[in-house]
């Protein structure tokens, strides 16, 4: 839950999520619309594609090189907080449902 919540309040995060879900993008062009160092967009790819958030297809390009394509998996996000309770849910593109539930817990003195 935690890599899950780290990963849904990561701004680089959330602009993959969203450009990628109505088209599928390469990793460069994800990171030259967004303005994203190509690193940082790789490395969020690779969290986004490791929870299930986006899917990833391979193409040969007409030059013969392999191209990844990334496409959002979520259609809608919602967190909420209640009684000392988070609460995350996704729904998919293919329409299914995750709820993810989760107890705050605050650390002090540090």
């Amino acid at each position: 839950m935690e890599k899950l919540m780290r990963i849904l309040t990561d701004g680089y995060a959330v602009k993959i999520l969203t450009m990628s879900y109505g088209k599928e993008k390469s990793a460069i062009e994800l990171s030259q619309e967004l303005n994203v160092p190509i690193a940082a967009c790789y490395r969020r790819l690779h969290t986004l594609e490791e929870l299930g958030l986006v899917s990833e297809q391979e193409r040969i390009s007409d030059r013969g090189k392999r191209i990844k394509y990334y496409h959002s998996n979520i259609q809608k996000a919602v967190i909420s907080i209640e009684d000392n309770r988070i609460t995350v849910e996704l729904v998919m593109r293919d329409g299914k449902s995750k709820k993810y539930h989760s107890k705050i817990v605050a650390g002090y003195g540090k």
